[in-house]
């Protein structure tokens, strides 16, 4: 399938996905108030991953082509447009941009932790001890999550990691990564983040780059399972009647 689109511009897989959806709503001629198959029956009927099929549903949500309900499945709405059957682009594919930040932030914890200095663990140690602070007074704790992973960035000494670093940091504010976190930053949530933030620390500290890389990718790892739960999987909770 080409992923090309007018203008030269390439679309990301969750408009190609969602642009599927759409055109099987209209081939089966779905009426609004229908609901859309279970996702794992969805995914292999259309031959893509739940990520990237949960990813094009939040795209359709938000473009107000279907309707997720919680506990009980994806539902089609009225077209507002039919004669646009094209999704639009709403940011950066949340698992792509977690894919990077692994690629990127793991790499950086080994040249981190041969580079620690005592003032870098400070700031580092400082916007932890700001998310902790957040966290106590039920407020979300991002910019201080952000300024940790800037932080970490900032000890390899090179503006340019810590430019890419906080750049993917900031794709979170997209409106399909916003989506899909609603929900993921429950207290609870961030109690979590908040240890695999202590574990990164500890490591830094003990100038160890195996532990610090390891602690980076299951912090992300699990950041990214936290949206995933968030967004949880609506359209396979009903039964489908056989």
């Amino acid at each position: 399938m080409s992923h090309s689109h007018r203008g030269g511009e390439a679309r990301r897989q969750y408009q190609v996905v969602a642009d599927r959806i759409r055109a099987l709503i209209d081939n089966e001629g779905r009426q609004p108030g229908s609901r859309l198959p279970p996702e794992r029956e969805l995914a292999v009927q259309l031959g893509v991953s739940r990520p990237s099929l949960r990813e094009a549903l939040i795209a359709l949500e938000i473009d107000g082509r279907v309707e997720i309900r919680g506990g009980s499945g994806v539902y089609v709405c009225a077209a507002t447009n039919p004669a646009d059957g094209e999704t639009p682009s709403l940011g950066d594919s949340p698992a792509e941009l977690m894919d990077a930040r692994v690629v990127l932030e793991s790499a950086i914890m080994t040249l981190a932790a041969a580079r620690v200095t005592q003032p870098g663990l400070q700031r580092v140690a400082d916007a932890l001890a700001a998310m902790h602070a957040e966290v106590a007074q039920g407020r979300s704790p991002v910019d201080a999550d952000r300024r940790f992973h800037a932080g970490v960035a900032e000890m390899t000494g090179n503006p340019v990691l810590v430019s890419l670093v906080t750049a993917l940091f900031d794709g979170r504010h997209s409106p399909i990564s916003s989506r899909m976190r609603q929900g993921a930053e429950s207290a609870g949530a961030w109690q979590a983040a908040l240890a695999e933030h202590e574990a990164i620390l500890m490591a830094l500290e003990a100038r160890d780059p195996y532990a610090a890389t390891a602690a980076m990718c299951a912090h992300l790892q699990a950041s990214f399972g936290r949206w995933m739960g968030a967004r949880a999987d609506v359209a396979s909770r009903h039964s489908s009647v056989t």
